[in-house]
């Protein structure tokens, strides 16, 4: 491990139910544009992760976020740098790879 900062992870099927029972403020998806033209988690914001410290402001640090990729590597490292600025964040392991619930595309 490279830090020493701990990343809460959650799994997709819990990141489906939290959806599905209205819980959920805010997932975000870091992945490239072509990857998001693939498909998405309904209601994502999507930041991809090169842009992600010019965007900060369009996170709201009052509440949780869930960060989203491919495989849930990109994803960790952007929650790790979220956590750093003293965001609420969890990552969501497996990414898009273990993801079984709806697509929307962008």
């Amino acid at each position: 491990m490279s830090t020493n900062t701990l990343i809460e992870e959650i799994t997709p099927t819990e990141v489906s139910h939290r959806i599905n029972e209205g819980k959920l403020d805010s997932i975000i998806d870091v992945r490239e544009h072509d990857e998001i033209a693939e498909g998405a988690i309904p209601g994502i914001h999507h930041i991809p992760l090169g842009e992600l410290e010019d965007r900060l402001s369009e996170i709201d640090k009052s509440k949780e976020h869930i960060l989203v990729c491919r495989s849930s590597a990109r994803s960790g490292r952007a929650a790790e740098f979220l956590k750093g600025k003293g965001y609420k964040v969890k990552n969501m392991v497996g990414g898009m790879l273990d993801w079984e619930g709806d697509l929307e595309r962008k």
